[in-house]
């Protein structure tokens, strides 16, 4: 007998929510070391200001991009692509 337990369905979706978490958390990571190794080896203020707002601003669509995909994967549109 395969009886699903009320519990088992949250822990599908926790499961399917870690990876667009840790994709967020490595892109982010990445963005910021590299901007800031830029904004080291820079000397020209203006410049530098230019290499931190790029990953803010990258970082911040990012972040609004998971969030939108954890809200998918809560609301069960998993697989978008098989409705077309």
């Amino acid at each position: 007998m395969n009886q699903r337990k009320a519990g088992d369905d949250m822990s599908d979706h926790s499961k399917k929510i870690i990876a667009p978490i840790v994709v967020t958390g490595i892109l982010i990571a990445y963005y910021g070391l590299y901007f800031g190794v830029l904004i080291a080896l820079i000397d020209v203020v203006a410049v530098k200001i230019l290499l931190g707002v790029i990953p803010a601003v990258m970082s911040m669509l990012i972040i609004g991009v998971c969030i939108q995909r954890i809200k998918e994967i809560r609301s069960g549109e998993e697989d978008d692509l098989s409705k077309y």
